[in-house]
């Protein structure tokens, strides 16, 4: 039996079996074994050439936003007026067929919109060229998913294709390490805290050994899931905000569109209404946008000079003084002797710090290099 015939034996048997406490054994190992197969028809694809051309996209700004949406749902007309960038729009389907590029300055960042071409159901399995889409989101410091006011809850068929495609979207990493070990000795489980989602030492056991890890101390560190051990196993999952942008809402009945919203809410996705052709509402947009990406402001300020407290540097927040330097010069960093830092994440006035240094919104930094 084939790769894909396996996938699909086991994708079937998971539908049939219904959860319960006697067969959460059994379907934990199933999820292990289905993800290493699904690893291996991915690496077969990528290795063997015929997935097409992917689509170069050099990252530049301070951080990159992909448009990801069905067809026709406004991606362009969006990045059009976000950017002024000019990305072909029409009333047809896959007018989009490449990447294409813009860049919104806002609040001093310079954000770098992507308008991918339109995921249809199957994606993450390559239809529609799929990989290649899937593959520039999962490189994006946030996805931006375009829903259409007709069909808002459409966007939850491609919320599915990149969870397939290991696209973790709104959602942190679980708390659990695996330490996989060339010596013999097994595989040693370890729990911090309770279980109560399906997990215990015998299913976890069994679970990394359907994935070829035969040696190995797992511990956990928090409630977990199978799904989430499934993702630690598998290794290559990113996680990636999310913002949900619902469009054409002026073409739709209000009422609908207060019902879509909180649909959205109840899920605890952040959603914007707007109506990108007229331009209703992309300032809330840009809001959003601009606090997903959680940036922060730092000031510069010159060795006994003034504070430039006009134009901020824009970082990501938990960046550091290290950090700073490699985005202002690729030598600072080895000429670095020590910084003073003035502001939240000081101590007191003009503090000495190291590189390792974590700086807060509205910082005042100076840089104390060696000449």
């Amino acid at each position: 039996m084939g790769v894909d015939e396996q996938i699909l034996s086991i994708e079937e048997e998971l539908k049939k079996t219904l959860y319960n406490k006697a067969t959460s054994h059994h379907i934990g190992k199933l999820k292990a074994k289905l993800a290493k197969l699904k690893e291996e028809k991915e690496k077969r694809a990528s290795g063997g050439g015929g997935g097409g051309p992917a689509y170069a996209v050099k990252k530049s700004g301070n951080a990159s936003v992909a448009l990801v949406g069905f067809p026709s749902v406004g991606k362009s007309t969006l990045l059009n007026k976000l950017t002024g960038t000019e990305s072909e729009v029409a009333a047809y389907e896959f007018t989009t067929l490449t990447c294409i590029p813009g860049m919104l300055t806002y609040k001093h960042a310079e954000i770098q919109i992507l308008d991918l071409p339109g995921l249809i159901r199957g994606a993450s399995g390559g239809k529609g060229r799929g990989r290649e889409v899937i593959a520039v989101a999962r490189s994006s410091d946030l996805i931006l998913l375009v829903a259409d006011a007709f069909n808002p809850e459409q966007i939850f068929v491609i919320v599915d294709e990149l969870y397939q495609a290991g696209i973790r979207l709104n959602r942190a990493p679980a708390d659990i390490k695996l330490y996989v070990s060339r010596q013999r000795g097994g595989i040693n489980v370890n729990f911090t805290v309770p279980q109560s989602k399906g997990l215990d030492e015998e299913v976890v056991k069994d679970m990394v050994k359907e994935y070829g890890i035969v040696n190995a101390d797992v511990v956990i560190r928090q409630d977990a899931t199978q799904d989430d051990l499934v993702d630690v196993l598998a290794g290559n999952r990113v996680y990636i905000p999310a913002l949900v942008a619902l469009n054409k809402v002026d073409t739709q009945d209000p009422d609908y569109v207060k019902q879509s919203i909180r649909m959205f809410n109840e899920r605890q996705w952040p959603v914007v209404p707007i109506a990108a052709a007229k331009e209703f509402n992309l300032e809330a947009l840009k809001d959003k946008i601009y606090e997903e990406l959680k940036f922060i402001r730092v000031f510069m300020k010159p060795q006994g000079g003034e504070a430039d407290m006009e134009e901020p540097l824009v970082i990501k927040s938990g960046s550091t003084v290290g950090d700073v330097c490699d985005k202002l010069h690729r030598e600072f960093r080895g000429k670095f002797r020590y910084a003073l830092v003035s502001g939240p994440s000081a101590k007191f006035e003009n503090q000495s710090v190291g590189i390792d240094h974590a700086l807060a919104d509205k910082d005042v930094l100076t840089l104390i290099l060696r000449r």
